[in-house]
């Protein structure tokens, strides 16, 4: 039987039974076709344009989990193609899945892809043929510091990189430990980028990290040298990636960018020292009904540009702990797909009485609790509210006389923050 049909014909079977009935099929290799039938499943909606090519293969299933989406991936093309300003050279060191080196291959003369498990560059290499790219070059070579390359088969940059000249280096160091544990500090993922940031730099002078979304920014401004920007990349309300880029030729302070990928793409530009110094406006009323309350997306939310977005957009702020905010009048469109806007139903004092009032006439809504002395899960317990439904019921503190509040709301029509076909 054919590979490619048989991905076909089994795609909806159970693959934990496809691998018992191996010996039915002689012919297939059934841990590669098991692991591309798992891949393909989670890369149907991630990377459609993947998904529809049968062909492709997937060795290792944990790569299609961790890879960038399609909408990510051309993110960072685009990011990549205005740092070297055309039809330049990028290598990436840290290959994965190669969903990156694709997009990567829109904007650059030639990709370096580099791969340090050798199962997963080779399925890479047939699968940038199948995609019909020609130029990326496929590499499978581990990376160690410069002085701890030893005869086991760890290279230092310079040999990774061979005569490939790059404009740009991208890194997406892994982050699990050797047991599957994820990781999040610097120097536990793999390659340890804090060790290798000076012999990237002097290689090349343009070095694009992809980090955890849970990476503490200020800390990668401390920690990491030459800081140009830092992209928080959000999509499907979920924030996904943090970018760092480093220039060697930079000094000052960086520029920070809350993206929201969605049907339009939402931006907020600033630098910490804007951040710091910015004066929020807060409530001096309680809202009303009719008014409109903004929930920043998680770009926004992780970027901290809490109070520089009172002060740019003119939205006031409940309470300065209260990441939340009130349109008085008319809605703001300009910072519409920065975030989710609703329109307030009502608003009630937070207590024994109102929550079983407001639980009762509201049994199915979205609930958020924000600067008040329980989670959202507690909220929703105290509430008896089953999740979903046409409602959200915030939870909040209000500086006005720092009262907690439950605030009814429904969508703003024009609600924002989704998914680019």
């Amino acid at each position: 039987m054919d590979f490619i049909q048989f991905i076909l014909d089994h795609a909806d079977d159970d693959t934990s039974r496809l691998l018992l009935s191996r010996q039915k099929y002689p012919q297939i290799d059934m841990s590669l076709a098991v692991s591309t039938i798992e891949s393909r499943r989670k890369l149907r909606s991630k990377v459609p344009q993947w998904y529809n090519i049968p062909s492709l293969k997937f060795p290792l299933p944990l790569s299609s989990e961790q890879c960038s989406s399609t909408i990510t991936a051309k993110y960072k093309a685009s990011l990549a193609g205005r740092l070297i300003s055309g039809k330049g050279r990028i290598a990436d060191l840290t290959g994965g899945l190669g969903v990156d080196c694709w997009a990567f291959s829109s904007v650059a003369f030639e990709v370096l892809y580099n791969e340090m498990q050798k199962p997963l560059a080779e399925a890479s290499e047939w699968n940038f043929k199948e995609l019909g790219i020609s130029n990326i070059k496929v590499s499978s070579k581990r990376i160690a510091p410069k002085g701890e390359a030893d005869e086991k088969g760890s290279f230092e940059i310079g040999d990774v990189l061979g005569d490939f000249r790059p404009d740009l280096i991208f890194m997406d160091p892994a982050r699990r430990s050797s047991g599957g544990r994820k990781v999040f500090l610097l120097e536990d993922c793999s390659p340890d980028v804090l060790a290798l940031q000076n012999e990237l730099l002097e290689t090349c002078p343009l070095l694009m990290l992809k980090l955890s979304p849970m990476a503490d920014i200020t800390a990668l401004c401390r920690r990491l040298s030459h800081v140009r920007e830092i992209h928080v990349v959000s999509s499907e309300r979920e924030c996904k990636e943090i970018l760092v880029v480093q220039d060697i030729g930079f000094v000052g302070e960086p520029r920070i960018v809350a993206v929201e990928l969605g049907k339009t793409d939402g931006k907020f530009i600033f630098s910490p020292s804007e951040e710091a110094d910015a004066k929020p406006q807060f409530l001096i009323d309680l809202p009303k009904e009719g008014d409109i309350l903004f929930e920043p997306g998680k770009a926004l939310s992780k970027s901290g540009a809490f109070n520089l977005f009172s002060a740019r957009s003119g939205f006031l702020k409940l309470a300065p702990s209260t990441h939340l905010y009130i349109s008085k009048g008319a809605a703001q469109e300009d910072f519409s797909a920065l975030g989710n806007k609703f329109i307030i139903k009502e608003i009630q004092p937070l207590n024994k009485r109102t929550l079983k009032d407001i639980g009762t006439r509201y049994p199915k809504a979205d609930i958020t609790a924000r600067n008040i002395p329980m989670t959202s899960d507690e909220l929703r317990k105290r509430l008896g509210i089953h999740s979903s439904g046409p409602f959200h019921v915030f939870g909040v503190k209000i500086s006005t006389d720092g009262g907690n509040y439950l605030i009814v709301t429904e969508p703003f029509p024009l609600k924002n923050v989704g998914t680019r076909e």
